[in-house]
């Protein structure tokens, strides 16, 4: 199949703190590492990934949980990818889900969201969704939340925040009234990953948010908790394959639907950043 076969149209990104869906330019990614329970669908003809570690999938879907290092191949020049944050979901039935996709409900569950993405491209329907309305629109069902300590999920909250401002394991600590070992132990046993792990992946996830905005990269960086422009372009390429201006080249016509619409004005006011 040529690229100019494939659907290039409704290019579209769909943003909450605990999901992403985006269907648009896949690129030429080297290896990357999403911080996300991660679920490729083919628009058309198939899609190949390989993940470090573990047998190659290729078919109509893919899965991959999350930090695994993988390269992914598609017969199109766009993709769709759904990523679930591991702090919102069970662990189990993320893993029986993708044991689906390995098998035969892969190819029902590529159809269900496909035909959801060319429902919202139709309707064209803006912010505002839920996580569950999220899960049963491209699911058919609502993933299992995970339920984790008060404490913990405050912290969680403070790294989700797009505007930037340090969050550091100390400052979490003492807000928790924990002792800073106590916390970062009770964060890996409620989240299922390390504070500074959870903590890099959200930064990087917070480029999502302007991706299809005019703006100055450097500031940009400064603007989501980066020191500098090296370590900037070291972890975006580390999390998605992909210098940073590549991402913002392939995402111009990108439309962003957020879950919060105080969060769209977050993105306009960074845009006028000189």
């Amino acid at each position: 199949m040529s690229d100019d076969e494939c659907p290039d149209a409704g290019r579209l990104m769909l943003i909450s703190p605990e999901r992403v869906f985006y269907a648009g330019l896949l690129g030429r990614p080297r290896r990357r590492s999403f911080g996300g329970f991660t679920f490729y669908v083919a628009l058309q003809g198939q899609l190949r990934v390989a993940i470090e570690g573990q047998a190659g999938q290729a078919g109509a879907m893919a899965y991959v949980p999350p930090y695994l290092a993988h390269n992914v191949e598609s017969d199109c020049r766009s993709v769709i990818a759904l990523v679930i944050e591991p702090e919102s979901v069970l662990n189990s039935p993320m893993a029986a889900l993708g044991a689906r996709i390995g098998g035969f409900g892969a190819a029902a569950l590529a159809c269900r969201i496909r035909q959801a993405y060319q429902t919202l491209v139709a309707t064209g329907r803006r912010d505002g969704f839920t996580t569950s309305e999220f899960d049963n629109l491209f699911f058919g069902e609502t993933l299992p939340a995970r339920k984790i300590d008060r404490r913990i999920a405050g912290a969680v909250a403070r790294l989700n925040d797009v505007s930037g401002a340090a969050v550091t394991a100390e400052d979490c600590a003492a807000a928790a009234n924990l002792s800073q070992s106590r916390f970062l132990h009770l964060f890996k046993d409620e989240t299922g990953v390390s504070f500074r792990a959870l903590r890099a992946w959200k930064r990087a996830r917070h480029l999502l948010h302007f991706v299809n905005a005019d703006i100055n990269l450097a500031h940009l960086a400064q603007d989501i908790g980066y020191p500098d422009s090296t370590h900037f372009s070291h972890s975006i390429r580390r999390f998605y394959g992909l210098q940073p201006r590549a991402i913002f080249s392939g995402s111009r016509d990108l439309a962003i639907w957020r879950s919060d619409p105080r969060a769209a004005s977050v993105a306009e006011f960074r845009q006028g950043r000189p």
